[in-house]
């Protein structure tokens, strides 16, 4: 998950209390001043003092977050983004059982070399949805998947042809909980859900 914080923010020339948003690829501030930055964009990541500061679009950018959390949040900013597989937990150690075809270049790339084709020694299901019926398939299969965290990959936003919405309500009917989410790509989401207690 992200940090965030209610601080004085000065952007450019402008200067307001915002809430700041520090998530894994992007700073938003919400209220007065209004921006959303990606952290690959930001120039002249530091801690100076009690405040965060560098420079966005050619502004000059300060956030009044405090010394400890200015210093957290500039170490946070300046460290490299964790893999596609890192942040879906998965590797040569630790293989995905894949269910569909996986036509993305930027997943495809994260399963190399850390899938298995044997359910039982995947330390989690990874379904990739890109039809209304692969998403029941999927639920006609569930009774038969090994019991490991089940990550549902679909399309984003509403032309997605299997929604967000969609993957949720079929799932939590089942009592399936999702608990992460993760960015595949431009084209893809991916969220993770946990089993029924009764099946764990």
């Amino acid at each position: 998950m992200g940090r965030e914080a209610t601080c004085l923010a000065s952007v450019g020339t402008q200067q307001a209390e915002v809430k700041a948003l520090l998530e894994s690829t992007s700073l938003v501030l919400r209220g007065a001043l209004r921006r959303h930055w990606a952290l690959a964009s930001l120039q002249g990541i530091r801690a100076e003092g009690e405040q965060l500061c560098f420079e966005a679009g050619g502004e000059p950018v300060r956030l009044q977050l405090g010394a400890a959390a200015a210093r957290s949040w500039a170490t946070k900013m300046l460290a490299p983004p964790p893999s596609l597989a890192a942040k879906l937990g998965i590797s040569a150690e630790r293989p995905a059982c894949v269910i569909g075809r996986v036509d993305d270049a930027a997943l495809a790339q994260a399963l190399q070399g850390a899938q298995t084709a044997k359910p039982q020694q995947a330390a989690c299901v990874l379904a990739v949805l890109r039809a209304p019926a692969d998403l029941q398939s999927l639920l006609g299969r569930l009774p038969q998947l090994p019991p490991v965290p089940l990550w549902v990959v679909h399309g984003k936003g509403r032309a997605a042809a299997v929604g967000d919405a969609q993957v949720r309500s079929a799932l939590r009917e089942l009592g399936y909980v999702d608990n992460k989410t993760s960015a595949v790509s431009d084209d893809l989401t991916a969220t993770r859900y946990a089993r029924p207690a009764a099946r764990r």
